[in-house]
């Protein structure tokens, strides 16, 4: 059978792109090997499905740190806003939650994909589920065959890649795309994990004392060999069995990946700051305030509150200041290392948890070799590419969904349109 479409792979961005072709009256077939489409998108957002951020557009690419300038195009024709219209027009109503992060009312990730598979449906695209694709021919009159691992094959005039990068692979990205894209000439950047949690070796980790503790809003950063911090993130954060994980964590985890090979480092170093809005003076009199008004207390008593117990009693530890010995004992001297500690706590990380742990894949297909206001490849008519298995990643909170809705929108679109214009040439 021919198609105008064949779009591979049923996630976010493949389902949104099956659905722009249709919509331009194009025949589509969309091929997912898993047994349902739409995984990725019913675990997403903690199983809730975080559709969408509604932050201005400057402030969604400044979220999108591998590669977000390259949407730019798409984004202007095709945008946050209009990813809300086209839910709503589905009949999925959306609210809007913290630092712009939208999601369904119902607070299930499965509305959203009932409503796409409901819209598949509607525009009558033909659907095959555990149907894993073998390998695909690019033929002399442009027109592309798809051999499946059954033997079978289908062919169209465009066809869509969009089955994602090697992050969450029970999903069914295991990275199978990557092969597909270079066989078309295409260039695939070095990959690697991002929004990933870090490991470390140090004694405090191996030996699990902090194992467990959250630490709520402090600013962590990663530092480079002259101690100086390469990015900074303020979120919670939590210390595992392996090292430190957590939402400021994941935020922070590629640049742990980037300063590691930049100055060929076996470890890097890692900073919390645990008063971000306190400068360390005033912190410091601040503390001098609390023994004053009880110097016969025990210090840990004073302090009590002033940072979770496991962590207060940690880094009084470090500053080597008895839990027990009473304030006005302490020496001005170990009140300034505590001081210092509480705004700065440096550690060595030495990498992350591997790739099919993260959320998300760093690398891809070389956007340099891709049509940023379609998603043709440069080097070949009528092949698109969208979604994670190309070298675009943002941070978790709805960035890089919006990513693989926008890149979808428009290799759908496209792709119908280059079926057309064959059809008349």
């Amino acid at each position: 059978m021919h198609y105008d479409v064949i779009v591979i792979g049923g996630g976010p961005s493949g389902l949104m792109a099956a659905i722009g072709a249709a919509e331009n009256k194009a025949k589509v077939l969309l091929i997912d090997k898993g047994d349902k489409l739409g995984r990725k998108l019913a675990i997403s957002g903690g199983g809730r499905c975080n559709v969408t951020n509604r932050l201005p557009v400057e402030e969604i690419i400044k979220h999108i740190p591998g590669n977000g300038r390259f949407l730019y195009s798409g984004f202007s024709i095709f945008n946050n806003e209009d990813i809300i219209a086209f839910f709503e027009n589905l009949g999925i109503a959306l609210k809007e939650e913290d630092h712009g992060r939208m999601f369904p009312v119902s607070n299930k990730a499965q509305s959203v994909v009932d409503a796409l598979i409901k819209e598949l449906d509607r525009l009558k695209v033909t659907r095959k589920i555990n149907t894993p694709v073998k390998t695909i021919q690019y033929n002399e009159d442009s027109s592309k065959t798809v051999v499946l691992t059954n033997g079978k094959t289908e062919s169209c005039t465009s066809l869509i890649i969009a089955v994602g990068g090697k992050s969450v692979p029970h999903t069914g990205s295991t990275g199978d795309g990557y092969a597909w894209a270079k066989k078309a000439g295409h260039t695939i950047t070095e990959l690697f994990p991002t929004e990933v949690p870090v490991t470390s070796k140090e004694p405090f980790i191996k030996d699990k004392v902090l194992q467990g503790l959250s630490l709520k809003n402090v600013a962590l950063s990663v530092l480079n060999p002259k101690g100086k911090p390469l990015i900074t993130h303020q979120m919670d954060m939590i210390f595992t069995h392996f090292g430190i994980s957590g939402p400021a964590v994941l935020r922070c985890s590629q640049f742990v990946v980037k300063a590691l090979k930049k100055w060929n480092l076996s470890e890097a170093t890692v900073s919390i700051d645990s008063f971000p809005t306190i400068k360390e003076d005033k912190l410091l009199e601040d503390i001098k305030q609390m023994i004053k008004k009880d110097a016969k207390k025990a210090i840990k008593n004073t302090l009590k509150g002033f940072l979770v117990e496991r962590y207060l009693l940690f880094l009084l530890e470090l500053a080597q200041i008895d839990p027990a010995a009473q304030g006005a004992t302490i020496s001005l001297e170990k009140l300034k290392q505590f001081a210092g500690y509480c705004k700065s706590f440096s550690f060595k990380v030495n990498g992350t948890l591997p790739l099919e742990k993260a959320f998300v894949t760093g690398g891809g297909v070389s956007i340099k070799e891709i049509f940023p206001k379609t998603m043709e490849s440069k080097l070949m008519e009528g092949l698109y590419f969208c979604g994670e298995i190309l070298d675009i990643h943002g941070y978790t909170g709805g960035y890089n969904i919006t990513s693989a809705f926008v890149t979808g929108r428009l290799a759908g679109v496209n792709a119908a349109l280059f079926a057309k214009q064959m059809h008349v040439d």
